[in-house]
């Protein structure tokens, strides 16, 4: 049995979409029941509940071989560092009151640092926490920025035929299509081929700007002329809480976009055959332009 944690979210889904395909059991778990049902129709056993539940938490990961560990978003939290503790505290405590003996953790380029990163920061935390649990075989896979991340300015598109985020537009930083990072999950999952305490980078196929990603989505999507606008760190914090975004998160997500910016992380990792991965931007502008033309 393996345990996949964040079952509905980005990289959790198409990893639970993986394992069934190969012919695994698996348990989905995550906060909606009815998220889950999905993969029970496909075969997968489903545990709803709070994952700052560590009862609860224990019960879900009890009788794995495995487990897919993530902290789950939670972007209307008031205090969101405190939420990733809470609940990073959660599945440490799980994990190990559970006998788990191999845990496969998504954590973030940027994790190696302490500080000034954001959201990533909770991540670090969260690899020190796992790194402190006995007996169990944690590999962290820091992944980079996601590409379905620039699917957010698909209502700033077509209500003002432009993209846009803090995030300079010429800076290049590697960029990863999530179906990539769970492909190299899933692999780890079944083959469970690590042991102790260990990083893997993903960097995706190759560093990317957001000037040049939008240039081919908009060819993709019809609009050639497409323009990407880098916002003030101001007017973009005031745009993600009008967009539903706590100011707590929103002032975590700025302070990720001047470390991006200042090419903190995400940049500066040594690109190899190891970490990189397949989907090219071009690719993944294909994905845009299909999602963008069904909404």
């Amino acid at each position: 049995m393996i345990v996949v944690l964040g079952a509905s979210g980005n990289v959790g889904s198409k990893v639970t979409e993986i394992l069934l395909s190969e012919g695994e059991k698996v348990r989905v778990a995550g906060r909606k029941a009815e998220k889950l049902q999905g993969f029970v129709k496909k075969g997968a056993e489903a545990a709803a509940g709070d994952i700052k539940d560590t009862a609860f938490l224990t019960r879900a990961f009890s009788g794995s071989s495995a487990v897919f560990a993530l902290v789950p978003p939670h972007y209307t939290a008031a205090d969101f560092r405190a939420y990733q503790n809470e609940a990073g505290a959660s599945i440490a405590m799980a994990l190990q009151n559970a006998g788990v003996r191999y845990v496969v953790n998504l954590s973030s380029q940027g994790a190696d640092l302490p500080d000034g990163t954001g959201p990533i920061k909770g991540l670090h935390d969260q690899e020190v926490r796992l790194n402190k649990l006995q007996d169990i075989n944690v590999l962290h896979v820091r992944a980079t920025y996601f590409m379905e991340n620039l699917l957010m300015n698909i209502p700033m598109i077509k209500g003002s035929n432009m993209a846009g985020s803090a995030i300079s537009g010429d800076r290049k930083f590697a960029m990863i299509a999530t179906r990539d990072i769970a492909a190299f999950v899933a692999e780890r999952l079944i083959k469970k081929d690590f042991t102790g305490k260990s990083v893997r980078d993903l960097l995706g196929q190759r560093d990317v700007s957001m000037n040049e990603a939008f240039a081919l989505i908009g060819r993709k999507i019809g609009k050639p002329d497409l323009k990407y606008v880098q916002f003030s760190y101001e007017d973009a914090e005031k745009g993600m809480v009008q967009a539903g975004l706590s100011p707590d998160v929103s002032r975590l997500f700025i302070e990720m976009s001047r470390a991006l910016n200042n090419s903190v992380f995400a940049s500066n990792v040594p690109r190899t055959k190891e970490n990189s991965t397949a989907t090219s931007i071009e690719e993944f502008a294909d994905t845009f332009a299909k999602i963008y033309q069904s909404q």
